[in-house]
């Protein structure tokens, strides 16, 4: 029996699906696109699986084809896109996971895993958990509570067993350059590959931040959870909120000649400035044993150390 990983060849998917394989999992990785040089490594121990999350027919054919027991749904149209293209991000976010839970219920696929974010909270607020109110301002963050809401009726309707973590931003080696939350990520490569770098955003700002493989270790933590344990359907991920300038001088800790400079844009500043700088994982814990354990000293050498000893696939 396989696992699906939809946006398999995405951030968050490769990365899985290196962890997945390590525990010897059949793993099909199911995306719009067809390869990437960050899963070069392990292609003859994964299946890819070319599909749109918005077709109906290509959602239900990888799941029945592959006999798949478990679904990590991390495949989204992401905030830029989203807004650029509202009709194609509800095609692929909401109706994508409306795929994802249908075909579940079909085939009795043991369980569904869905990457929700802080975006689905709205503007102005310090600390959120699972019980603050979602008003999500991005067509991103609306399409990932709707996504949530769909799931948890799923749950109760069907039994389809469902469950969601709302992530802070992700950073780590192999994330691209786009979004305002980048900077916390290019800013520890570039410098890392010996890269000038220009910083958008200005020194006090705060963001909520989670390692890549603390990502994936509470994805896989969740999904193999005691489902006795869980309360609730959807738990919040805090990672660790550090700083724009705690970050620079963790990174000029380790790399004294790194060259990252300020220079501030005003509007991708605020932008960031309107998120939620805090996230509570309390309830993570309670139910499954969840706890942060890359914090920014830790992210910042594991990272470095990472995009050093594989340039050519980071560089």
């Amino acid at each position: 029996m396989a696992k699906l990983i939809t946006g398999g060849l995405g951030f968050i998917g490769v990365h899985l699906a290196h962890a997945l394989a390590r525990k010897g999992e059949e793993v099909i990785l199911f995306d719009v696109v067809s390869s990437s040089p960050l899963i070069k490594d392990i292609k003859d121990r994964v299946k890819i699986v070319q599909g749109n999350l918005a077709s109906w027919a290509e959602v239900l054919e990888v799941v029945k084809q592959h006999k798949v027991d478990g679904i990590y749904h991390t495949g989204a149209l992401l905030s830029a896109s989203a807004e650029e293209k509202p009709i194609t991000a509800y095609e692929v976010n909401a109706g994508g996971t409306f795929n994802v839970l249908e075909a579940a219920r079909l085939f009795n696929v043991k369980r569904v895993v869905y990457t929700s974010t802080i975006a689905s909270y709205g503007l102005g607020l310090h600390t959120v958990d699972e019980d603050t109110i979602q008003m999500p301002i991005s067509m991103y963050g609306v399409t990932k509570v709707f996504s949530e809401r769909l799931g948890e009726y799923y749950q109760r309707k069907f039994g389809v067993d469902f469950r969601a973590v709302r992530l802070p931003s992700i950073i780590g080696p192999g994330r691209g350059a786009g979004g305002a939350s980048a900077y916390s990520t290019l800013m520890i490569s570039g410098p890392a590959l010996k890269r000038p770098y220009s910083v958008f955003v200005e020194e006090d700002v705060i963001m909520p931040i989670l390692y890549i493989k603390d990502c994936v270790e509470c994805l896989i933590r969740l999904y193999e959870a005691d489902n006795a344990r869980l309360k609730r359907r959807v738990y919040c991920i805090a990672g660790f909120s550090p700083t724009v300038k705690e970050i620079y001088d963790e990174v000029k800790r380790i790399l004294p000649n790194a060259d990252i400079k300020f220079k501030p844009d005003r509007e991708m500043t605020e932008i960031v400035r309107s998120w939620p700088k805090y996230l509570k994982e309390t309830k993570a814990f309670e139910d499954w044993g969840w706890k942060t354990k890359f914090l920014l000293k830790e992210t910042v050498e594991d990272f470095i150390k990472e995009v050093q000893a594989h340039p050519e696939i980071y560089g």
